[in-house]
């Protein structure tokens, strides 16, 4: 039979569905059709459990796998997700997930991603996928006390708490265990090893006693903090903390009686002295040096009541009538108790106090007129030959002070005042002021500025003696010859010198030549040679030395870009080693060597269509800021797609210039566009670089399938089953595999008795085929043709591109849309609506609750909106997670309706809204210019800034630099600091470094402005200033220690010694320089130890506050001596000079040789003494055998004398008068004695001093003449004086009388 024709008529919609018609041929039998479908992979079970990675493991380090199973056995691809996704790298093939990015266990120990696995086929399947973070030992302990001083009381019992540290580590279990050591003491010695002691919480305790005076005034303890250890890569370490020092200043206490200064006092006073003439100055201390009470004085006992009393400033004073015949038989002595009381009481509550008993000796009065002589002691007889009143002298100009002209000698028993007078006196002076009976005077330099050569070669003074009661007087006339000396320094015009020169100049180029210094000195010490001091650009720059001029040495290094000004410290030196300096400020000129440097790469990522490319290229050029060789242009080079690009010239801002669109780039260039920016300066040459800026437009599915055909008939014979119905071709302009595979599917009345297969003809390209079940068969009768339509059958899908997240600045900085979430469906009549499901807050990782939930809302077409712009608070939640999904109304209700649920994530930004803040400074900055060297830190600054990231990072930066001088002058030192910038934890430090070397004669203080900048990314920076005093200690202030070893001795002890010196000195000891002295120039040491002893507040020690500090402590002197210190001296006067050392060399031997002489004389008189008194004895006896017994003289006797007027007045002895030569009467044993009292050595280190003596009282030939005995043979007696005693005829009467002596005083047996 004929086989009838029914056709099936299918059209297509406007979505990737058509309509069939489907003939079919006469063929009773069931129809039905079916469609295979590709089954999604799925994980196994073990992924659903979380993976723990210690925060330690290296980055590229396996992190775990991702494993899933597919029952197709299609090709799997995996990949990760979300917002922490970047800490993995994933490899899509195999699912190893290595490390990408560190982790962090104290910034997050907990997070999610969102791993994916895809067949190519379905929809990629999503799981959340938890990774907990193991603690390792990655920390040390931090303190967390910000001073770290304290003050004690001496008297603070053992065992008491001292100071409380306190150091935390953010690691967990005992890692986190903190410990504390005390690691080092200082003062370090054997007392102080054990003295302090600190617990397991951080408490240091007192071990043992303390003592201001004994011990020491302060302590330095270096502590450290370590954790109990832990696991760190792979091995169990221990982390400790940088060391902090704790500064323990002792606190005295009084409980130590005052003393004085001088273990004996003495002092003479005439016997008519006025009342309330000043006799004697004691000096009592307090030897609790660190209170230093206020000490009073009273005369507690005396043998004299009456005749002294005794100021509150020490000094003893004569308050009544002086008698001295009232102290014959107490040597012409009065014992005075002096007791000296503390103001305040001490910590017993007791007068604190000692007492000393004073010697005073009341001096007979002279009324005679002083006179000089030019003689030398002991030899000096006092003859009129010697006398004389005119006397010269010399001394180098400008001699320090102190320096002796001329010696003098005095003799008398009375008291005389000197001083000086005449055109010169003013700068000279003499000494002693006031001095009794015979004494050694010296006219001395008192302001060596006036001693100038320059002004006058001679000088005159007159020395004047006044004798302090009969106010009689003498004067001596003293020329004074200057000696010329290289006193003059070269001077330069100018401090500062501007000057400027191009970078890299060849060798040889002059910077300057007409800088010159001058030196009114002639001759050698008028010669100058320049040199450069060691620095900043000494390596780079030379001088001539003869002419100055300052020229190019290394090209090279003459570079703007990397020192734009160099500081020079130009020396002038005379023959004499006198220098003086300047400052060369050298500006770099520059020229264009550099081209521009593009920072960073450059693969930008868009969305074709929606997306726009708005990207700066960051260039910089380091040639000088605002000119012309650092002014960059920007330019886009020509290729295949640079016209639809255009970059800003000026700030090289790249931008698309349409809408991008992925299928109108070549296939094969999958989407990647690389365009070429050149930039170049503006410059002469032109100097230029090229960077490639990578542009991947990504595809989107905005490409229906297209079949080639809007409608399809097919016919088919009816009973015929398992045959071919046709094909149909369907393409999509996609470009992805995600987005261009085509899948078909059937549907409608008669969908079921046909199955539809497809398969990929290419990228994009796909067949249907059309066939009927190999069961079924088509009946011509029953249905001649089926018309096949689309059903709502499949759910909702939402972009994952649409899901990528967004940012949102905090505080109301944004407002209305700020996301969409796009929703898809295949099915053609669909009807989507977005849905919020939840809204996860999280701060830090950690759940806040419901805090953000009003922030946002989501419409039904899927726009994202902010609600409450002003409530978004990053410090309240930094993330917000939108859940949604999609919703399709006109779903089948036999299908599902809604998508799976996808994330959103909201991130919100920190906006820089808190400006930086400058940490409060306690400390003082101290700069010694002699010590300090480029590249050293000399101060520093703390600031903080509450804003996050890089809106609270914070940059440090020199505004301004001045030298302020003691004048109060202002003196701008641009480019002598830098800053650099390090973080600790949320504080950022800026460390002050020099950047070149500094004169170490000014001064004055440098006033540094430091600005703290934040770094924000969007907006303007915000910024803070601060002030710095940089105090300095100049040269003046350098003292010079000599001590008795070696320059290797003194450096092995240099600890030592800067131990006792600080402890005696509370400062801080700088130590410049250890030398040898030159063994010519050596008088007591044998080297020398320059340094600086500076305070905290800036200030410093001079050599005279430092010789008195150091004499006041005799435990700290005494400690000093042991180390060898044998003079204390500025560096000044301690310069050596060869001619006055051989001076002082010939001097010394001089002086050497005159002590033995001296000596030896006093032994020969001492002897000669006790001789004569003997031999007096025997003279007596010889008149006595002249004498008759018993016979007196009628003359009257002379008062309190053993003398008569007449001849042979003798009561004992009858002996002449002129012959008795008694020493109570002979003027040659006080002459003795006085020459013994008042003689005076004097090395002045210059050349031997003329003597000038004088004498106060009888002329020197007024003086009695002894005579020798004779020297008459005597027959030897067992005691002479008794032998011719008793043997004496009788007087006139012709008797004889027995006379026995047994005085052993007289026995002149030895004789």
């Amino acid at each position: 039979m004929v086989p009838k024709s029914v056709s099936y008529t299918l059209k297509a919609p406007e979505s990737a569905h058509l309509c069939l018609l489907v003939s079919v041929r006469r063929f009773r039998s069931p129809f039905w059709g079916t469609v295979t479908a590709n089954v999604a992979p799925t994980f196994l079970s073990n992924m659903s459990l979380p993976v723990t990675l210690p925060e330690d493991l290296p980055v590229g380090a396996e992190a775990f796998w991702m494993v899933a199973e597919d029952r197709d056995g299609d090709p799997l691809t995996y990949g990760i997700s979300g917002s922490n996704a970047y800490f993995f790298k994933v490899t899509p093939a195999t699912g190893e997930v290595r490390l990408a990015s560190s982790l962090d266990y104290e910034t997050l120990f907990w997070f999610a991603v969102n791993i994916s696995v895809s067949d190519g086929h379905n929809n990629p399947v999503l799981k959340e996928f938890q990774v907990i973070v193991e603690d390792r030992n990655d920390n040390a302990p931090v303190f967390q006390n910000t001073d770290f001083s304290t003050n004690i009381s001496e008297t603070l019992p053992v065992g008491s708490l001292v100071f409380s540290a306190l150091a935390t580590d953010k690691d967990t279990g005992p890692a986190g265990v903190v410990q504390y050591f005390i690691k080092e003491v200082t003062p370090s010695t054997e007392d102080s090893e054990y003295l302090f002691r600190i617990l397991s919480n951080g408490s240091i305790i007192l071990n043992g006693s303390l003592s201001y005076n004994n011990k020491s005034a302060f302590y330095q303890l270096k502590l450290v903090a370590c954790d109990s250890g832990g696991i760190f890569h792979n091995q169990f370490i221990t982390q400790c903390s940088s060391p902090v020092f704790l500064s323990i200043s002792v606190i005295d206490q009084p409980d130590l009686d005052p003393q004085f200064v001088r273990e004996f006092y003495s002092a003479s006073v005439a016997e008519d002295a006025l009342q309330g003439t000043s006799v004697l100055k004691v000096e009592a201390v307090d030897r609790d040096k660190g209170i230093n009470d206020r000490v009073t004085y009273i005369i507690s006992n005396s043998t004299r009541p009456g005749w002294f009393d005794i100021g509150p400033d020490g000094v003893i004073r004569v308050s009544g009538s002086l008698d001295r015949e009232q102290l014959l038989e107490e040597d012409e002595e009065v014992q005075v108790q002096i007791t000296a009381t503390e103001v305040n009481l001490n910590i017993y509550g007791q007068e604190a106090k000692v007492s000393i008993w004073v010697t005073l000796r009341v001096t007979d009065v002279n009324d005679h007129k002083p006179e000089f002589f030019n003689c030398s002691l002991p030899a000096c007889t006092f003859t009129p030959k010697e006398a004389q009143v005119n006397f010269t002298g010399s001394v180098d100009e400008h001699s320090a002070t102190r320096i002796p002209i001329d010696d003098l000698t005095m003799g008398s028993n009375g008291t005389f005042l000197l001083s000086l007078e005449g055109p010169d006196a003013t700068a000279f002076s003499v000494s002693p002021e006031k001095a009794a009976g015979s004494a050694d005077v010296q006219v001395l330099v008192r302001d060596p500025s006036l001693v100038d050569y320059e002004k006058q070669t001679v000088m005159l003074v007159q020395v004047v003696a006044t004798d302090s009661v009969s106010r009689n007087s003498s004067v001596a006339l003293v020329t004074i010859h200057l000696r010329d000396i290289n006193d003059h320094r070269p001077t330069f015009p100018e401090s500062h010198y501007n000057l400027s020169i191009f970078e890299h100049s060849p060798v040889g180029s002059v910077v300057t030549n007409s800088i010159h210094a001058f030196d009114p000195d002639t001759g050698e010490g008028g010669r100058i040679t320049y040199s450069l001091l060691s620095g900043n650009g000494a390596e780079i720059f030379a001088v001539d030395p003869d002419s100055g001029t300052v020229t190019v040495k290394n090209s090279k290094l003459l570079d703007r870009e990397k020192q734009a000004v160099y500081y020079l410290t130009l020396q002038a030196t005379d023959g004499g080693n006198l220098s003086s300096s300047t400052t060369l400020e050298i500006h770099l000129l520059d020229i264009n060597d550099n081209q521009p440097v593009v920072t960073g790469s450059y693969n930008i990522f868009v969305q074709e269509e929606k997306g726009n490319v708005s990207i700066t290229i960051q260039a910089h050029d380091e040639d000088q800021p605002g000119t012309n060789n650092s002014r960059l242009y920007f330019s886009l080079l020509p290729s295949p797609y640079s016209h639809n690009f255009s970059v800003d010239p000026d700030t090289g801002l790249l931008r698309n210039l349409g809408p991008l669109d992925r299928e109108a780039i070549d296939p094969t260039l999958e989407g990647r566009i690389v365009l070429t920016v050149r930039v170049a300066d503006c410059g002469v040459p032109v100097l230029s670089t090229e960077v490639n800026v990578t542009i991947t437009v990504e595809d989107i599915n905005d490409n229906l399938p297209i079949f080639n055909q809007s409608n399809y008939i097919f016919p088919v014979k009816e009973r015929d089953s398992g045959v071919l119905v046709g094909v149909v071709l369907a393409w999509d302009a996609d470009q992805t595999e995600a987005n261009n595979r085509i899948s078909f599917s059937l549907s409608g009345s008669g969908a079921n008795n046909f199955i539809l297969r497809g398969s990929m003809l290419g990228s994009g390209r796909a067949e249907g085929r059309l066939r009927l079940p190999a069961d079924v068969s088509l009946d011509y009768e029953t249905l001649a043709s089926y018309n096949l339509t689309d059903v709502n059958d499949e759910p909702p899908t939402l972009s994952s591109a649409s899901l990528r997240g967004v940012q949102v600045a905090e505080n109301g900085s944004q407002h209305g849309q700020v996301a969409e979430v796009v929703a898809m469906d295949v099915d053609t009549d669909a009807q989507l609506e977005v849905q919020l499901v939840n809204v996860i807050c999280t701060k830090a990782g950690v759940d806040v609750g419901s805090l953000c939930r009003g922030w946002f809302s989501v419409l039904a077409n899927g726009s994202v909106l902010i609600n409450q712009s002003e409530a978004i608070d990053y410090e309240t939640c930094d993330l917000v997670t939108l859940v949604v999904r999609a919703y399709d109304l006109a779903t089948d209700p036999r299908f599902q309706a809604y998508s799976d649920n996808g994330s959103l994530p909201i991130t919100i930004e920190d906006i820089n809204d808190n400006a930086p803040y400058f940490l409060p400074q306690s400390e003082t900055f101290v700069i010694v210019p002699e010590v300090v060297i480029p590249s050293q830190q000399v101060a520093s600054v703390r600031a903080r800034d509450n804003d996050s990231g890089s809106n609270g990072a914070i940059v440090f930066s020199i505004l301004q630099a001045d030298f302020i001088t003691k004048d109060g002058a202002v003196l701008p030192f641009q480019d002598f600091f830098r800053v650099s910038t390090s973080p600790e934890a949320d504080v950022f430090i800026g460390h002050i470094e020099l950047k070149t070397s500094l004169d170490a004669t000014r001064q004055g203080t440098y006033q540094v402005t430091v600005q703290a900048q934040d770094r924000p990314s969007v907006g303007p920076a915000l910024e803070a200033n601060i002030t710095l005093n940089l105090f300095t200690v100049d040269q003046s202030y350098r003292v010079r220690l000599q001590f008795s070893t070696s320059k290797e001795e003194v450096g092995a002890n240099t600890d030592k010694i800067k131990t006792a010196l600080a402890q005696v000195t509370r400062t801080t000891v700088y130590i410049v320089d250890i030398e040898d002295i030159e063994s010519t120039a050596r008088d007591r040491g044998r080297s020398y130890l320059d340094a600086y002893f500076v305070f905290s507040n800036g200030s410093a020690l001079t050599i005279d506050e430092l010789r008195v500090i150091i004499r006041e402590d005799r435990d700290a002197e005494a400690e000093l001596v042991q180390l060898g210190l044998v003079v204390l001296g500025s560096q000044a006067n301690q310069k050596s000079d060869l001619p006055k050392v051989l001076s002082s060399v010939i001097i010394g031997l001089g002086v050497a040789l005159l002590l033995i002489i001296v000596i030896m004389t006093m032994a020969l008189l001492c002897t000669r003494k006790s001789y004569r008194r003997k031999l007096r004895a025997i003279k007596a006896a010889k008149e006595a055998r002249k004498t008759a017994a018993g016979v007196m003289p009628s003359t009257s006797a002379i008062p309190g004398t053993n003398m008569y007027t007449a001849e042979r007045a003798n009561p004992v002895l009858n002996l002449p008068t002129k012959d008795l030569g008694f020493e109570s009467q002979s003027s040659s044993s006080d002459l003795d004695h006085l020459r013994i009292q008042g003689l005076a050595l004097f090395r002045t280190g210059q050349n031997t001093k003329v003597l000038l003596c004088l004498w106060m009282g009888q002329r020197p030939e007024e003086f009695p003449h002894q005579k020798e005995p004779p020297q008459s043979p005597m027959e030897p007696d067992a005691e002479p004086l008794s032998v011719v005693l008793s043997g004496r005829t009788a007087g006139a009467g012709g008797q004889q009388q027995a006379l026995s002596f047994t005085n052993a005083g007289l026995d002149t047996t030895d004789l």
